[in-house]
This record gives structure tokens, sequence and C-alpha cells, in this order.
């Protein structure tokens, strides 16, 4: 609730200044982000979404939170999950890395999904606090970092902006001759690794989980998508997974095309520029993008460019 209600005193109060993210055109056919200014229609203090139709596609058990802001501010949600979490094929590797933590300077974290498949193990295994007390511990944004403060520890490093490379950035003069110990999911980006090892780090990258293409969904998002009473106006994508698995589960992700009908005047609203990058590898311009790379800072740019929109 907290968070809702300072969303809507910061959009109320860009709103009056006639501030926006818009989206641009570029003569390749991208999109690009830029700061514009436009009369806008007077807020909607209650409900600055009212009327908007917005799909959720976060895993099942991280959708309501991001549901429930956006639903309080006015839109009409429908949650269809792109992505499910799952237990690696073995946790072997994570349960060594854990038996032998006394041995890591450095813990970094990537997820608040990494940090409970971290936790669950730490419990099997009868780890107790104190025996990470030692552990200097980096996590990507704040919600890994509160993630990992509920469990009792203390974090040492959030980076700027909540991506890899600035991850890298801050811990990169800190990690030369040390070991680092990096729990994440089965598929992502080598750019931790493989820039702290030039750094001097010995890293050790381990999965907590995985994400996988959750067939359910596909029925239900081909027949959403079909329906022009339905259909969304905003598809948020908070992950290069759910973007890739949004492109899989339409099924019409062919030779690098989709339907343009089932996509008529749907924007794609995403949370940092890592996973709009994947957007544009797919051919789904990006209309939306988080300022702030969190779930907050996506609902507020999906607020002002929702403004934009009924305003232009």
């Amino acid at each position: 609730m907290k968070l809702v209600i300072y969303l809507k005193r910061v959009i109320l109060s860009e709103a009056k200044d006639l501030l926006f993210v818009a989206r641009a055109q570029t003569l390749d056919g991208k999109s690009s982000l830029k700061a514009k200014s436009y009369p806008m229609r007077k807020p909607n203090e209650n409900h600055p979404l009212a009327g908007t139709r917005i799909l959720v596609g976060r895993a099942r058990h991280q959708a309501g939170s991001l549901s429930t802001s956006l639903r309080s501010l006015g839109a009409s949600v429908t949650e269809i999950p792109f992505i499910e979490i799952c237990k690696p094929q073995s946790y072997r590797p994570l349960d060594d890395a854990l038996k032998n933590i006394k041995s890591y300077h450095w813990l970094i974290l990537t997820s608040a999904n990494g940090v409970e498949a971290m936790w669950e193990r730490v419990r099997k295994l009868r780890i107790t606090r104190r025996t990470l007390k030692h552990l200097q511990i980096a996590a990507i944004g704040p919600a890994t970092k509160k993630a990992i403060v509920k469990h009792g520890l203390k974090v040492k490093m959030v980076p700027e902006e909540y991506v890899a490379e600035s991850v890298v950035k801050g811990l990169r003069e800190k990690v030369n001759g040390k070991r680092v110990l990096l729990v994440r999911a089965k598929v992502a980006r080598d750019v931790i690794p493989e820039e702290l090892r030039a750094a001097g780090a010995e890293v050790d990258v381990v999965e907590a989980y995985e994400t996988v293409l959750p067939e359910k969904s596909r029925v239900r998002l081909r027949a959403l998508m079909k329906s022009a009473a339905r259909r969304p106006h905003v598809v948020t994508f908070t992950s290069s997974s759910t973007a890739k698995n949004f492109a899989e589960l339409l099924g019409t992700f062919k030779a690098g095309s989709l339907s343009a009908g089932l996509l008529k005047n749907v924007q794609f609203a995403s949370i940092g520029p890592v996973t709009s990058a994947t957007l544009r590898e797919l051919q789904l311009p990006v209309a939306i993008q988080a300022h702030e790379f969190t779930m907050g800072g996506l609902i507020r740019a999906i607020v002002l460019a929702r403004y934009a929109e009924t305003s232009a």
C-alpha cells in the first residue's frame, strides 16, 4: 500500500509539470525513449490507470505485488505467466559451494528468486547465519537486497543501476585476489563472471534455479491477444526471459516476424535496458521503459506514458 501511495504522489507531481516518457520512432523502425513535454489531461488522482488493460507476465508466485499496485491505480489486470521458476537439475554445485562458504570473500545475488532458492539450501544444510557473517554481499537491486535482509544478512553493495554492468563497476576495484560466489539462474548473461575474472577475482558460478516455459499459458495468451475487446493496451516485461517466452508462447514468432494483427495497439513496457534490448531483438518495439529499473519504476513509466497517449 505504501508503494501505491508513493507512486500516486510522484506520478501526479510529474504530470502537473507536464513531463513524461514517450515513445519515439527512429528512421530504422526501432523505438527509443525521449523526454518530451505535452499538455496533459487532468490527472485522475485516485485511479490514474483507469481504462487501461495491462497484461502481467511475471511468474505466478511473483505477479501479485505488481498486479495489486496496478489495480490500485485503476488498471484492469490480467495475469498470464510467461515464465515458471523451477528447481535446477541438481543442487550439488550450490550445496558444495555453501558447504565451503568460508572460503569465499564475496557473495553476489542477482534476483530475489536466487536468494530464496539459496536460502532453502542453507536451511537444508543447517548452515547458520553466523557462518555467513564474514561475507561481503552484493545485491543487484532493492528487491534482491530486501530478500537478503529478510534473512538477517547485511548487504554491502547495491549498484547505482540495477544491471550486471553496474554490479561489475561497483566491484571491479574490490575483488582482485578474492574468491567470489555468484548465485544465479541457469540461463543468464556472463557479464559479471567474465569481467570480475578479468579484474583478478576467482569466480564460481552456481545455479540456484531455472526458468522454463509455462506451457499452460500458451492457449490463454493466444485467446487474449486474438480478442480485440480483451487485448491489453500494455504488456509488462520484467526480464529477458519474459520477453523470449512471450514470443514463444504467442506461437507466431517465426522467421523474425510476429503477427501484426495480434499485437495491434499493444504497447510493450520494459523494466530496463537489458530487457528492452531483448525485445528489440525479437522485433517487439519498446514503447515504455522504466527510468529506475524496479517494479515501482516500471509502474511509474506506464502511468506517465498512458497520460501521454491520451493527451497527445
